[in-house]
């Protein structure tokens, strides 16, 4: 990276947009501050969990993420904030990256606009503050669009074997990775100036490279009957159902992602520059072919399938790589103004959310809250020594607790019923038996306990006797943000 450029452009940003210069220093500012202020959010926790427990997979995701957290927190502590600055590290990586491969495909100052554009964005700052799979795959997924670009457009052989190697390490971090070989062979075949590179032997050994490198996956998979990989396939397709309207939804929480300027200005020009080359695939010259053939059947294939199946937020994120950099190609400085300037707004609504919480979010993935629940459990903890701790909400809470008190505490494997990750990390539930135990049930609803009342029926068949205790209530500001049900139940019978 030229360093002396940098520092020319920043400064050329400077004298001309106050807006933009203030906004990137806010934003920079604000998410370097949430790595201290930010309480956790439920995936950081279960994915801790996931790095106490070393395996070579994991039934909800490949390892990568869990290695990453277990480094961090072996070096700097259990603490949240050595999670975030594990996942921020990361994804400074993911940006400095980024811009290396804009420069493969624009000028020296449209790169740099195309670094600014996807720094502006909702989702670096997720990415930043959330650990998720996406954290690690967003950076090796990078890395490895500069390598396949180095061997196939500079005919450097040996970064085939690195492609493989980095392409392996993103399926190692989320299943979506497929994409890039599927995006790779669908570059080469499609294009007639580089499809030699199929008859390569570099070519293959890129793949067995990729094979290697993505075995302890498949070796975790084989010795737990596939469970990694039926869970994120078949068994989704019980979900599926017609719901046109998630079209909508999917358009609307991937504008709030990249910001509205970005994602809509990205679809325009993509349609400007196709109708340019007469939709026709064999016009588009090769480098912007490649771009293309990593952005859209990704985007393409969650796009279609939204009506009848609900797309998570974070499944797209990989194809904004090679998506914000075709469109920067077109973006102007006009563009980029507007862009700061809705990235200030969002962010500013986002730090008054974190900081106040003035509207209410009724799921457990939130971060408010979770501190007043540990120090209500620690006092039940000195009450009840003896009881284990157990909590079906998925694994929300369970992975919650586990983070902050240090020890294990169980999810809806009590109860015989599917516990993700907390099925596969040996736990002999007969050697609890007979003992009592705590049930935390979280109230996404602060004023709703009826419900969650009932859920407590559900637990009858395992306990001799449930006695409801008083509730752990949080308070922020003199108002109660987060409510938690507390049970004693006594002498457990394990399912059979």
């Amino acid at each position: 990276m030229n360093e002396s450029f940098l520092g020319f452009r920043f400064a050329a940003y400077i004298r001309t947009s106050q807006w933009i210069f203030w906004s990137i220093v806010f934003i920079l500012l604000l998410r370097l501050s949430f790595i201290g202020i930010m309480g956790p959010m439920p995936q950081d926790a279960y994915y801790y969990f996931y790095g106490q427990h070393p395996a070579l997979s994991y039934f909800d995701h490949p390892p990568a993420i869990a290695l990453l957290l277990r480094g961090a927190t072996d070096l700097l502590g259990r603490h949240v904030w050595a999670i975030k600055l594990a996942d921020s590290l990361v994804t400074f990586v993911t940006l400095l990256s980024f811009y290396k491969l804009s420069t493969l495909f624009l000028s020296q100052r449209k790169a740099w606009n195309s670094l600014l554009f996807m720094g502006s964005t909702l989702m670096i700052t997720i990415l930043s503050l959330v650990s998720t799979p996406d954290v690690p795959l967003m950076a090796f997924w990078t890395l490895s669009l500069i390598a396949t670009y180095k061997a196939v457009f500079e005919a450097k052989k040996w970064y085939w074997l690195l492609a493989g190697l980095l392409m392996g390490l993103a399926f190692d971090s989320k299943y979506t990775a497929l994409f890039l070989p599927g995006g790779a062979v669908l570059f080469l075949l499609l294009s007639r100036e580089h499809r030699k590179w199929l008859a390569s032997p570099w070519f293959y050994l890129s793949i067995l490279v990729f094979l290697v490198t993505i075995s302890p996956v498949i070796i975790w998979n084989v010795h737990h009957k596939l469970a990694s990989f039926r869970f994120q396939s078949s068994e989704r397709a019980d979900d599926w159902a017609f719901r046109p309207l998630d079209f909508f939804g999917v358009i609307g929480h991937q504008a709030a992602l990249l910001l509205p300027v970005l994602f809509f200005a990205l679809f325009f020009y993509l349609y400007k520059g196709m109708k340019k080359f007469g939709w026709r695939i064999g016009k588009i010259p090769a480098r912007q072919l490649f771009l293309l053939c990593f952005f859209l059947p990704i985007f393409l294939l969650f796009l279609i399938i939204s009506p009848v199946y609900w797309v998570k937020i974070n499944w797209m994120m990989p194809a904004y790589i090679t998506g914000v950099i075709w469109a920067s190609a077109w973006l102007t400085f006009r563009h980029l103004r507007w862009q700061w300037i809705s990235a200030l707004a969002v962010h500013l609504v986002l730090a008054i959310e974190v900081l106040f919480y003035p509207v209410p979010i009724h799921s457990d993935d939130t971060m408010i809250g979770w501190k007043g629940l540990v120090q209500g459990v620690e006092k039940l903890e000195q009450e009840y020594p003896a009881d284990f701790i157990f909590s079906a909400d998925d694994y929300k809470t369970s992975a919650i607790l586990n983070l902050y008190l240090g020890k294990m505490v169980y999810s809806k494997n009590i109860i015989g019923e599917n516990a993700l990750q907390f099925d596969f990390i040996g736990t002999n539930l007969q050697a609890l038996a007979g003992r009592n135990a705590i049930f935390i049930n979280s109230l996404t609803d602060v004023d709703d306990d009826k419900d969650e009342m009932e859920f407590v029926e559900e637990l009858d068949p395992f306990f001799d006797h449930i006695t409801p205790l008083p509730p752990i209530v949080v308070k922020q500001q003199g108002r109660v943000v987060r409510k938690f049900l507390v049970f004693r139940c006594l002498n457990y019978q394990p399912p059979r």
